[in-house]
């Protein structure tokens, strides 16, 4: 048997600064997914562990220590078990881990299987979030954080795309926004809010919704004007303040809402709040 893989190599040939990857079909019949690194060619199973593999019998590793939390959880109040934990061994296989699913969003993102990146990305945020939560030591809950911002990007990217793939312009920039709150939030939560402005998956996702803003269908800008000059007609404000935040969330300038008497302690929370993003 020739175990040679030069001839295979050179018929897929690495390019530098692009993600090669393909899909192929398994001598099984099953599909497989190829990337194409610059040493060789990474080959991984397009669901489940991309190895293939079922680690005590569970779907993956991540899954098996969320398995062992919600037992610890379920267990009687009082009980004498100990509070559930992550040693730097669990630590590092699950990083180990997750590495195998960044190759493979990676892949799927180039093949366009934006279902697939969105299933993978959120698998890795809960990687994250089990050992921020639940590692014995301070590095070890702390390693993984600084690939959380690429990964809500990524992820964010991923749901635009796949609204867009739907023809569902609109919900695109809804899950723009909702990643820009994402990235906001944590850039907080670590205490360097002034990061978020400056970071490049902001910028990643700022860019892609000023590029889809435009191509939003004109009927729709419309009914909301309508039904904006309505609730002001009616002297609904609080409606009126929610269609103006929509329109605004679509690039365009609204009709300023007229003054309505109201302090601002009498304001209801929110109700001139500017949108995310």
């Amino acid at each position: 048997m020739d175990n040679d893989l030069s001839k295979l190599l050179e018929e897929w040939a690495y390019e530098p600064g692009a993600i090669n990857a393909r899909m192929i079909q398994g001598q099984d019949g099953q599909p497989r997914v190829q990337i194409r690194v610059d040493l060789g060619i990474l080959q991984m199973y397009p669901t489940g562990r991309p190895d293939g593999q079922t680690p005590n019998g569970f779907p993956s590793l991540l899954e098996y220590y969320e398995a062992q939390h919600d037992s610890r959880q379920e267990e009687e109040e009082g009980s004498p078990a100990e509070r559930f934990s992550l040693s730097a061994e669990d630590c590092r296989l699950l990083r180990e881990e997750a590495v195998q699913y960044y190759h493979r969003y990676l892949a799927l993102l180039a093949l366009e299987d934006f279902e697939g990146v969105i299933r993978d990305t959120t698998r890795n945020l809960r990687v994250l979030d089990l050992c921020a939560t639940h590692a014995e030591t301070e590095a070890d809950r702390n390693v993984l954080e600084q690939f959380r911002p690429y990964i809500l990007m990524l992820r964010a990217r991923a749901m635009a795309s796949q609204a867009l793939k739907d023809n569902e312009p609109k919900a695109a920039v809804f899950a723009l926004d909702q990643g820009l709150e994402a990235l906001r939030q944590y850039f907080a939560s670590v205490g360097q809010p002034q990061m978020f402005d400056a970071s490049a998956e902001a910028e990643m996702l700022r860019g892609m919704r000023e590029s889809l803003v435009p191509k939003l269908p004109v009927s729709q800008h419309a009914e909301l004007r309508t039904r904006l000059a309505k609730a002001l007609e009616s002297e609904n404000y609080e409606l009126a303040a929610i269609l103006r935040d929509e329109l605004k969330m679509m690039g365009k300038t609204a009709t300023p809402i007229p003054a309505t008497g109201k302090t601002e302690t009498e304001k209801k929370p929110g109700e001139d709040s500017p949108s995310a993003g």
